[in-house]
């Protein structure tokens, strides 16, 4: 169910400034009601050449720094509220998600109603449902009765809106985000980017509101970092680069898959249908007890409701550190259809007699790895539940090891002395989302908003896409002091813990 598990391409059309819009007035008599029916707008995303870093004088009332799904969720949801005035930045030239896991086929694992909107506004011209109207497939997207769309699918929707929604300003780096106690407002220090990332004019933005969605980077694991240094000998690379390198990778005479998600089963079932028949030269190591499918279950998908994430939030930090550990299979597993997959593409292989070239092999670690001086890699293996090790010679490594959040540390330095932390250094997030920072050096009305940033205190829901139109809502709703989106009661079947005290009646 994870965002950054994607179960996640064509050039954007040309780009036009956005409409400017009229700084929000201050106070509690501000509007931020919704617009009624607003219109997708003409106005395309600025681009990198279209807008210059630079001093502004007037505060946004909303800045925010990256456009991934989450972001660009908030940007969507933003835009009717004709009186905040919010810009976002992200310093890659254009929308991309997960370009390197776009493999033919691959799905979604969560429904099409999980776009950027839906949740929160089925009647937003930012729907999934708008785009396919736009482009003229609603009735084949009607008769192809598809629940879970296709990732590249996603991917180009996202892409439609990062193209249309004003005040998206790609090619524009964030550096550092700090406070300005004179102006009593964030300073938020930029750098936009040239054509090819080279650094070009830098400025800055003030903004009462920052919402932080820089998303992920891929994570790799000590024991295989050694792997990715250099570009010559047998190719090694993360999953997340896995479609740029395939040509490269499929050349190599034998090929392992390190990691046993989402990601790691599409690769190895894409490897597994390209190599022939009884000469695959496949392994595929997994350190999980098994190749266990995700947990997909309607009550069990219940922990990805807000009503869970509200539960989760008031837990004591070490349960909820020790209950992320426990919930790998809620957003580590394999989609049940994958696996079926792969199963019926290695028993086709059986037809005529034989087995496979493919060895699968769960509960293995890799402690150790490097390259020979044989145009090949080791890998050093332990089995975890029989203590037993070995080596294993491969000519291509593909680390389908998973993401983790991307460090904040850097860009939110100037605010160190401010941030409040939890028992293991990580910065706490209050229930709306915000960092804690130190009131008697703040203002009230200004914050810094997180998404994808907050499993810690928040579970695993927080990349979960299921989530980000709601989350969305809840931000405009805190952050304008009004209620734009009425967020729903309840939202599971399921009640999680018990009263704090009292009876509890049947």
């Amino acid at each position: 169910m994870s965002a950054t598990t994607p179960a996640a391409h064509r050039p954007p059309a040309g780009h036009q400034p956005p409409a400017s819009r009229a700084p929000a007035p201050r106070g509690p008599g501000a509007p931020f009601s919704r617009a009624s029916a607003p219109r997708a707008s003409a106005s395309r995303a600025v681009a990198p050449s279209a807008c210059a870093a630079s001093d502004d004088t007037a505060p946004r009332d909303l800045v925010g720094v990256g456009i991934g799904p989450f972001n660009l969720s908030l940007a969507a949801l933003a835009h009717p509220l004709s009186a905040l005035d919010a810009a976002f930045y992200e310093q890659r030239p254009a929308f991309r998600w997960h370009p390197g896991l776009l493999i033919d086929g691959a799905t979604l694992q969560v429904p099409f109603l999980a776009d950027l909107v839906t949740l929160a506004d089925p009647a937003s011209p930012w729907s999934f449902l708008a785009y396919l109207r736009s482009i003229d497939r609603l009735y084949p997207f009607y008769f192809a009765e598809r629940f879970h769309i296709r990732r590249a699918e996603y991917d180009a929707y996202c892409r439609w809106v990062s193209e249309r929604v004003p005040g998206l300003h790609f090619g524009h780096r964030v550096d550092t985000i700090g406070w300005d106690a004179e102006r009593a407002l964030f300073r938020l220090d930029l750098t936009r980017l040239g054509g090819a990332g080279a650094a070009g004019a830098r400025g800055a933005v003030h903004a009462r509101n920052v919402v932080l969605g820089i998303g992920t980077t891929p994570d790799v694991p000590a024991a295989l970092a050694p792997l990715l240094t250099g570009d010559t000998g047998a190719p090694v690379l993360h999953s997340a680069d896995y479609l740029e390198h395939r040509a490269r990778i499929l050349a190599a005479e034998h090929i392992t898959v390190v990691g046993s998600g989402q990601s790691g089963a599409e690769v190895f079932l894409d490897l597994l249908r390209h190599r022939p028949a009884g000469a695959e030269r496949l392994h595929w190591l997994a350190r999980t007890e098994a190749f266990a499918p995700m947990e997909y279950s309607k009550l069990g998908l219940e922990q990805f409701t807000p009503d869970y994430t509200h539960y989760f939030h008031a837990l004591p930090e070490r349960t909820r550190e020790d209950l992320v550990a426990r919930q790998w299979q809620l957003h580590k597993g394999i989609d049940a259809d994958t696996i079926a997959a792969i199963h019926d593409e290695l028993y086709q292989r059986t037809l005529h007699g034989g087995w496979p070239d493919a060895v699968l092999t769960p509960g293995v670690r890799v402690h150790a790895a490097g390259r020979t001086a044989h145009d090949t890699v080791e890998l050093h293996l332990e089995h975890t539940q029989q203590g037993t090790r070995t080596r294993l010679t491969t000519h291509a490594v593909v680390l389908a090891t998973g993401y983790r959040e991307r460090p904040l540390d850097g860009l939110l330095a100037p605010l160190t002395a401010l941030l409040r932390r939890d028992g293991a250094g990580r910065p706490l997030v209050d229930a709306h989302h915000r960092l804690v920072l130190d009131p008697t050096r703040t203002h009230p009305g200004c914050h810094v908003y997180v998404q994808n940033a907050e499993r810690h205190t928040h579970g695993v829901g927080a990349p979960d896409l299921g989530l980000a139109a709601w989350r969305s809502a809840g931000i405009l709703n805190d952050l304008t002091g009004k209620n734009p989106y009425p967020q729903p009661p309840r939202t599971a079947f399921t009640t999680f813990g018990l009263p704090a005290e009292g009876p509890t009646r049947p």
